[in-house]
């Protein structure tokens, strides 16, 4: 093994060089973190956005840098409040600064073949609840990358068991005071979404995700709680308008981007590929044995798959590119009106409709998940960023719901949805 002081560098087109200890290294060596090399960021979207083939792989080292400036951020503006609220001492900081980083890396490594895409094919929890990616990633930390997390010699410093990282990325108790970091890998202005929006705008060359990091990271601070609350993570009055590009951005992004119309008729198809690729039409749970399985599938896999005609019609139209067509949708934010439109326009196309897929986002929440901003002029008085951004305040979750028929009969349907379009403007 090399020497564990030593640094080793990854050169990344977001962030120029990102660094990595011996300890890093080994675990980004893993094949369980390798895998992230043949997941694709973006699923299909390159069949849109020609050059959004990028992976989980940089964007994980892209997270663990940036969890890094702001944990770092962070701690030089906020010492003091750490100290008290949280009794960190020197050493404290230290051993925390490196869980963040391990766990800001490790976030994704439970993502399925083309990510999120595949999520909807992941079992129900006993109490009924899906399993989410996350749920996959604290479990392979837990299982398959155990050894590399805690047999390190750099561990000695720290004396992490992979539960700790484990824990941080669940959000769970037994994460102790370091659970209050979570929000910059888990929450409204974390670098999991900081990373992912000029990433994924750079590789699909639009501008919609663009923000200023640097002006985030130099107003980040963290909050004491009023009135038994707990610590929270916000920024200075000064970087308000930096938090509120974070939110547009990502509003763009969805819009434009992630919920492109070809976009998702490329999801329908995928979900459909992989229910009949999948034993039983679903992954397994991420227990009792299921990760070693689950962790065999990746993009290459069912890129195999497909290419040797398996994956049924939603395989073949994947392979061919003979994707189903949007005939209508809905306004993003539909009202009643619109949606019974919908359904007037999805009877009388009948059995032409080859699927509905809904385009649904959230954009931000207010109440106590708000953006705290700290006033510069008003001794230090606390209020929520949707008091200061009337735009953050007012934007609206899309609903958007879309209809698409086969190829093959998209004039027939176009002339069905032309009449009752056309009759209701009577």
């Amino acid at each position: 093994m090399a020497a564990p002081h030593r640094t080793y560098e990854f050169r990344c087109p977001v962030h120029g060089f990102i660094q990595l200890n011996d300890w890093e290294k080994q675990i980004v060596s893993q094949p369980a973190f390798q895998r992230l090399r043949r997941i694709r960021q973006l699923g299909w979207t390159d069949y849109v956005y020609p050059g959004a083939m990028h992976t989980r792989f940089e964007h994980s080292l892209g997270v663990m840098h940036i969890a890094t400036l702001l944990y770092d951020s962070v701690v030089k503006r906020s010492k003091s409040v750490l100290e008290e609220e949280l009794a960190y001492n020197e050493s404290g900081f230290e051993r925390d600064r490196q869980l963040v980083r391990l766990a800001a890396l490790l976030h994704d490594v439970g993502h399925g073949p083309f990510s999120h895409a595949a999520e909807e094919l992941m079992p129900e929890r006993k109490d009924g609840v899906p399993y989410k990616h996350e749920h996959y990633s604290a479990a392979i930390v837990r299982e398959s990358l155990k050894d590399a997390i805690e047999t390190h010699p750099l561990n000695d410093n720290c004396g992490f068991a992979a539960n700790d990282v484990a824990a941080l990325l669940e959000g769970s108790t037994s994460a102790k005071r370091a659970v209050f970091w979570r929000e910059l890998i888990d929450g409204q202005m974390d670098a999991d979404r900081m990373d992912y929006l000029l990433r994924d705008s750079l590789h699909a060359g639009v501008q919609y995700g663009r923000f200023d990091l640097h002006r985030l990271v130099n107003t980040i601070v963290a909050i004491p709680g009023a009135e038994g609350k707990s610590l929270r993570l916000g920024v200075k009055e000064g970087g308000w308008h930096a938090a509120e590009a974070l939110v547009l951005a990502r509003y763009f992004m969805f819009t434009q981007v992630y919920f492109h119309k070809t976009r998702v008729a490329f999801d329908v198809h995928l979900k459909g590929a992989l229910e009949t690729l999948l034993p039983d039409g679903q992954f397994p749970e991420p227990r009792n044995g299921g990760i070693a399985q689950y962790a065999s599938w990746d993009d290459w896999k069912v890129l195999g798959l497909l290419a040797a005609g398996e994956g049924g019609e939603h395989g073949r139209r994947l392979a061919k590119r003979d994707h189903y067509r949007e005939i209508y949708h809905t306004p993003e934010s539909p009202t009643a009106d619109d949606l019974d439109q919908f359904e007037q326009v999805k009877k009388a196309l009948g059995d032409l409709v080859a699927a509905e897929a809904p385009a649904e986002k959230s954009w931000y929440k207010t109440g106590k998940s708000d953006i705290p901003v700290v006033s510069q002029t008003r001794a230090h008085q606390v209020e929520p960023l949707s008091k200061y951004s009337s735009v953050v305040a007012s934007i609206k979750p899309i609903r958007q719901m879309l209809l698409y028929v086969r190829p093959e009969r998209f004039e027939e349907a176009k002339e069905t949805r032309n009449r009752i379009l056309g009759a209701n403007n009577d």
